[in-house]
This record gives C-alpha cells, sequence and structure tokens, in this order.
C-alpha cells in the first residue's frame, strides 16, 4: 500500500462535513498551516497528529490506515498470526469483503486491433483492459512508460492531474496485470520520475526482484525553483523471481577526448586490458539524447528515443521473445521490437495514427536502428580511432577488423 498522510486527511475531513477553515479555526491555526498539511505525503508531528485526530473524532490509527501506513503493533500482529487475522476479517466481512481474485485476474477480451504486423498487434485501448486480455506468465518483457501525472494534455481519454493518492493507485492497479503477464524470469523495465518510482519500487519489491535502478541523463529544459536541478529520469528494472530468463547487456566505447581522441578515464589502470568488443555498461546512462529532430519526432508529446529502447531489448529480450508496452505513445517499442526480431503487443487509448505512420516508412527507423548499433560492442568508435591515429596515440596494441577491435596483445580484464 502507498502512503500519503495528507490525502486521507481531506478525504476524512470531507466525509465529516467539515470545511478547511472552520477546522483550521478549531484547531487554533491558519488555513493555509492546514493546506500545507493536506498537501504533504509525510505526518506531521505527534502533537499535530494527536490535534488533528481529536477535532476530526477519529483515532490516530484510523487515520494512518487511511493512509496507507500500518501501526507497528498491527503490522507485528499481521506477521507473526496472519492466520488468524484473516479469520477475524472474513467473520466480520464475509467473502464479500475481498477481492475475487479470480475475476480480476480472468482474461478479458481486448477490443480494436488498428495495427497487426509479421511480429506484433497494437490494440486502441486503455492499458488495464489490454493487459487484462493477456494469458498468465506470457510474456518476457514487459516496458511502461506511464504518463508521469505533470498535467500535460495527452487527449480526452487521460487525465494527467490525479491526486497522488489516484496516481499511484492507478500504477499499482496496472502492475498487477503486469506481474500476472511475466513468465517467471521475466523482466520489466518502468520509466518514470524519480518522485513516482522510489514509492512504485518500494511497492514492487513485494512481488519481484529488484536488479537496478537506471538513472537515464535526459535534462529538463528549465530548472524548478526550489529544488535541484532535476537532470535524469528514472528507469527501475524488476525481475519476476531470483533469476533473469536473458541478460545480455551491449558494450559501450570509451569515453574518449573529442579534441585529440585520449581516454577519459583510466578505467582502474588497465586501459591496456580492455575488453576488444567495450566497456561494461553501467547503471547511469549519459548517452541519450531527447528526440527533437523533426525527420524522427512523430508527436508534440516528448517521446523516447530508439537508443533507448534498443538498448533495453538487447539486455532482457532475445530474438522470438514476446514484449509487452501498454503505453503506446509514438509507439517506440514497438519500432525497436519489430526491427530487432521480438514478438510485440501494445496498446494506446489515443491516437494511434503516429505508431501507424511510423511503420509506414519503416525504412527510415531501420536506416536509424543501423546507426545507433554501429556505437556498440566495440572499444572505439570510428572517429575516434581516427583522431586517435592522427594524434600519435598509441593503437598498436590492437588488432582490427576495419575500425573496429578484434583482439587485444593482453588478456581482457572485463
Amino acid at each position: 500500500m502507498l502512503s500519503h498522510f495528507g490525502e486521507a486527511m481531506k478525504a476524512r475531513r470531507e466525509q465529516s462535513g467539515t470545511s478547511r477553515a472552520a477546522l483550521a479555526k478549531q484547531m487554533g491555526i491558519r488555513p493555509g498551516v492546514l493546506a500545507s498539511i493536506e498537501k504533504c505525503a509525510s505526518l506531521p508531528n505527534k502533537r499535530m497528529l494527536s490535534t488533528i485526530c481529536g477535532h476530526l473524532k477519529v483515532s490516530e490509527e484510523e487515520l494512518l490506515l487511511g493512509a496507507g501506513l500500518v501501526p507497528c503493533w498491527l503490522e507485528d500482529l499481521l506477521r507473526k498470526r496472519p492466520r488468524d487475522m484473516l479469520d477475524v476479517f472474513s467473520s466480520r466481512f464475509g467473502s464479500s469483503g475481498f477481492e475475487n481474485q479470480n475475476d480480476q485476474n480472468s482474461v478479458e477480451p481486448c477490443p480494436d486491433r488498428v495495427l497487426e504486423t509479421k511480429l506484433g498487434k497494437l490494440y486502441q485501448a486503455d492499458c488495464v483492459v489490454f493487459l487484462r486480455s493477456l494469458d498468465d506468465e506470457s510474456t518476457d518483457l514487459v516496458f511502461a512508460d506511464p504518463p508521469f501525472n505533470l498535467n500535460k494534455d495527452y487527449g480526452h481519454n487521460i487525465s494527467d492531474s490525479l491526486s497522488e493518492c489516484h496516481y499511484l493507485a492507478w500504477c499499482c492497479l496496472w502492475l498487477r496485470e503486469v506481474i500476472r503477464i511475466l513468465k517467471p524470469g521475466g523482466s520489466l523495465f518502468l520509466y518514470n520520475l524519480p518522485k513516482w518510482n522510489v514509492r512504485l519500487a518500494a511497492w514492487l519489491t513485494q512481488y519481484l526482484e529488484f536488479r537496478h535502478w537506471i538513472a537515464v541523463d535526459i535534462k529538463f529544459s528549465l530548472p524548478i525553483s526550489g529544488r535541484l536541478y532535476p537532470s535524469h529520469y528514472s528507469l527501475l528494472y524488476f525481475a519476476k523471481g531470483p533469476r533473469v530468463r536473458t541478460f545480455n547487456p551491449p558494450r559501450l566505447p570509451i569515453e574518449t577526448c573529442r579534441h585529440c581522441g585520449g581516454e577519459l578515464r583510466d578505467y582502474g589502470g588497465y586501459k591496456d586490458r580492455m575488453n576488444p568488443r567495450g566497456v561494461n555498461i553501467t547503471d547511469v546512462w549519459t548517452d541519450l539524447s531527447p528526440v527533437r529532430h523533426a525527420r524522427f519526432k512523430r508527436r508534440t508529446a516528448n517521446e523516447l528515443p530508439l537508443k533507448l529502447l534498443d538498448r533495453v531489448l538487447d539486455i532482457a529480450a532475445r530474438e522470438g521473445d514476446l514484449v509487452v508496452d501498454p503505453f503506446g505513445g509514438s509507439g517506440t517499442t514497438y519500432i525497436a521490437a519489430e526491427l530487432k526480431g521480438r514478438r510485440w503487443l501494445g496498446s494506446e487509448i489515443e491516437d494511434c495514427r503516429p505508431i501507424i505512420n511510423r511503420f509506414e516508412h519503416l525504412d527510415r527507423e531501420k536506416e536509424n536502428l543501423q546507426e545507433i548499433r554501429k556505437k556498440i560492442n566495440l572499444l572505439f568508435t570510428p572517429d575516434s580511432l581516427a583522431l586517435r591515429r592522427r594524434n600519435g596515440h598509441d593503437t598498436s596494441k590492437y588488432r582490427f577488423s576495419g575500425s573496429r577491435v578484434i583482439e587485444t596483445s593482453v588478456q581482457p580484464h572485463c
């Protein structure tokens, strides 16, 4: 359960029929102070919490539970005596008090298929309806890039300005379906703002195995007053079970100076023993750029670079594997899957024409992917290698096939 004390408090106040101004007057504080408390996800101090509960005529435990915060004594009791607690709840509320898991997880028909290719199908549908149409444990990889709840206009079918509790509850709703459809050893990549992913990561660890928090360095256009400059998105990487079915990360070229071609890092003093296929990829990705060029941008809203999805599919899906993306957007996941020989399924609740148009110009996308692929699994890019040679850097310890290093004179250390 994901917590937000302020929203739970506001809901309880409104249920009691008390206005904010009236409650603030009863408590002897300014309405603005009370408004700040209702906007805050964290708990107020003990004295303020006791005062709020007294005026709302509710116990602290009841208010905390409404906010998704389980008191320590109850958490301990649930952990030590789960059967007894279930019996108590069942006798008090009956079986109707619990979710009918069979009904919730039953496969539903998915409407409105708008595109079918050799490897994939696209549906114009709500993400939850789409995901519920898929079989249990049928999917190798799920990539999800949901709306970030930033009040952007994605169309009349999407509200991108939900309360925090509502947004997080919606995320948990479709993530439950994602967990259901993943095969054992399957992977989930969830792309979102750190603000949301830090909470969703905590929730996901109840059901999946955490592998990585990947920082994707794509800077925002303007700083935000009162905060550190936000310069990365979060890409969560989870697996269903302790071992993944596929893990094949690409290697990247050595970072070199754009002026002289010299190495920018010493790699622990092992520069002379690098793997000829390149450097191990880290969990900080600084080589991705926003899609801004008119040739590649398909819609007014943001869209993900093809390079990002090419990398994700390399890491967690083999040829023939099934990749699912329930938030189609501009269709980058589907394009990457189609070009890389992965089967795919997806949905988009709004206009699907940008995705369909991309598939009508697949040759252009293929050219883009080929350019991207020229700069992976090699120690030096052709440009950096030429620059190194012009500036007298030693290349005698490497044997080349064209511009690609195929062997080093010493044993690689990584």
